[in-house]
């Protein structure tokens, strides 16, 4: 005859037997471990390469898009999975599904390709304009008239502030 137990018991073993284990590594590691202090030990050393500079480095902002591109591109591929384990189930209407979901992936690769976000050895992709020829010379367009116009306004107005300072005599 099965014993009846409670459903919190046996998280509770569990949980306590993490706890244990925990310590007693802690706790062997403090009475056991190697004590020294020497000059090299608080340097940083990795891949048995010492370090020669700095650790914070700056990282061009293609790095992060590919790798979240990446990431968008792969998570989709989880859906494309479960409709595979499930394509039994779903038939057909799970086939077109399927298939309008890969094509609207399909144009958005095609956007991000056109907009210059996989090409880095072009224009930034916030300045190159899409106008469908797909030439390598495109023409480079990053504002609209009025942004065009805006700028030529503060660009005036900062070299009119440079003349006014150069010009003046502070004594």
């Amino acid at each position: 005859m099965p014993m009846a137990t409670n459903p919190y018991a046996t998280f509770l073993v569990y949980a306590a037997a993490v706890v244990v284990t925990a310590a007693v590594m802690l706790g062997l590691s403090a009475l056991l471990g190697e004590r020294h202090s020497e000059p090299a030990t608080g340097q940083p050393y990795e891949s048995g390469v010492i370090s020669t500079g700095s650790a914070r480095l700056r990282v061009s902002v293609k790095f992060w898009l590919v790798a979240i591109l990446f990431v968008i591109f792969d998570l989709e591929m989880v859906y494309v999975f479960a409709w595979a384990v499930a394509l039994q189930e779903v038939g057909w209407p799970g086939y077109w599904g399927l298939l309008v979901f890969v094509l609207i992936l399909g144009a958005a690769l095609v956007y991000e390709w056109k907009m210059g976000i996989l090409d880095w050895a072009t224009n930034p992709p916030q300045l190159r304009e899409v106008d469908g020829s797909g030439a390598p010379g495109a023409k480079v367009q990053g504002r609209s008239a009025d942004g065009q116009a805006a700028m030529a306004n503060v660009q005036s107005q900062i070299a009119n502030r440079k003349s006014q300072i150069e010009g003046a005599s502070f004594l």
